[in-house]
Formats: structure tokens, sequence, C-alpha cells
């Protein structure tokens, strides 16, 4: 659903693979030029943002914006795409991958973590952020990783391969670096005994520019909820 936040109306859409979200994206570049209307978006492989301002409003959301988001809707709609039908309860993938992150406006500060599961063909089978309060960015970092450990438990997978590029949280989980902050000690712990109910796990250091969509998530959950407070 649409949710007014300071950028503007703001929806994320989510479909199986790129060539799915291209399309829709090219439906909403024609109707942007009909309507002369032209949206803010991101997209990240099978995921697209959405921010709908009026500039000439003084960049306030309008009924302009609405009526283009109720016309997005459709074009979604019209597409069938899977991201929003219900979960098959009977599809269990075995072997997933999962992209988190964590952050922290202030260090301590605002904080969310962020997480997206994939299917060995990179389709998004989960995309979450979760605001969490004033904590840490290690804090966060490591909460994302919880977070999703605990969604793939609960789909029943069996193999995970995690990226992070937080390179200090992989090492901490491989054994490699100690965890001398002790206030990362319970969580570290609650981690490894999750890892322990998979049958493999690997946990593999990626760029900031390759785990996108999980900062996406991030700042996602952040930007909404103080929105949300200063609305």
């Amino acid at each position: 659903m649409w949710k007014e936040t300071k950028h503007g109306l703001y929806r994320q859409f989510n479909f199986e693979n790129f060539k799915q979200a291209w399309a829709f994206m090219s439906k909403v570049a024609e109707l942007a030029e009909e309507s002369q209307h032209h949206p803010r978006w991101e997209n990240e492989w099978s995921v697209v943002q959405i921010w709908l301002i009026t500039h000439e409003g003084g960049k306030q959301i309008t009924d302009k914006d609405r009526e283009m988001a109720d016309a997005i809707d459709e074009i979604f709609k019209q597409d069938g795409p899977p991201g929003e039908k219900p979960a098959d309860p009977s599809i269990h993938p075995e072997k997933v991958k999962v992209f988190a992150d964590g952050g922290s406006r202030g260090n301590p500060g605002p904080s969310a973590s962020g997480f997206v599961v994939m299917d060995e063909e990179d389709n998004v089978l989960v995309d979450k952020g979760v605001y969490l309060g004033v904590t840490t960015n290690n804090q966060a970092e490591y909460t994302a990783l919880k977070l999703a450990l605990e969604e793939c438990l609960k789909m029943g997978v069996r193999e995970v391969d995690v990226y992070l590029d937080s390179l200090l949280v992989v090492n901490q989980m491989k054994g490699t670096f100690k965890v001398r902050n002790r206030d990362l000690w319970p969580i570290h712990d609650a981690i490894k005994k999750l890892a322990s109910k998979f049958e493999d796990i690997e946990f593999s250091h990626v760029p900031r520019e390759f785990n996108k969509l999980a900062d996406a998530a991030v700042n996602r959950a952040l930007d909404e909820h103080l929105a949300g407070d200063n609305g």
C-alpha cells in the first residue's frame, strides 16, 4: 500500500525477476508521459520503489499524486505480480541467499535492520525493514542477521548463503574475530544457535554496492518511522 512520507507518496513493488520489473516500469513511464507527472523511482533487480510528489504544489502530496498512484496500482494488478499474492505454503525452498544490513543515524541513534531472502534464481521471496529504536550500527547489523535467519527457519530452509557488507560481523560469525563488545554477546550467541539449526550456512562479505536491497530496506524503515514522528 502507498504511504505518505516526507519524500512523497511511497510504495514498493516486488516482482519475480528483473524482466517483469522492467516491463512494469515501461508501462509506468508511458503513464507518466501521458499525464505529464513524473515519479521518482529506484530499481534494484526485481524491486521497484516509487515516490510521487507535486513540485508545482511546493513539494506537497496532492490529489494529482493520489490519482497517479491509483493508476500505477491498476498497472500492477493487470500484470499480476506474485509479490502481491499470498505465499504458497507448499513452497519451501531448501536453499536461499540472504542479504542483511543494519544502520544507525547517529551511532547510537535511530536505527533499523533490513534483509532480503532470495531463491537460487535471485527471485525475491522476502523483503523486510524493521525500525529498532535508538541503538548502534553493530546492534542493527546483528539484529538484521538474526531476523533474517528466523525468517528462513519459518520458511523451512535448510541451506543459507548469507551476504553482509559488515566485514566485522562476517569475521565474528566465522570465529576469525572475537566479539569484544559485551553488549553484542547475547545476540551473537543467539545467532550462533539459530545458525546451528541449518544443515549448511555460509557467511560472506560483499561490498556495499552489492547489498543495496537490504540497505534500501533499512532506509525505508527509518524514513517511514521518522516521517511518522514528524507528522
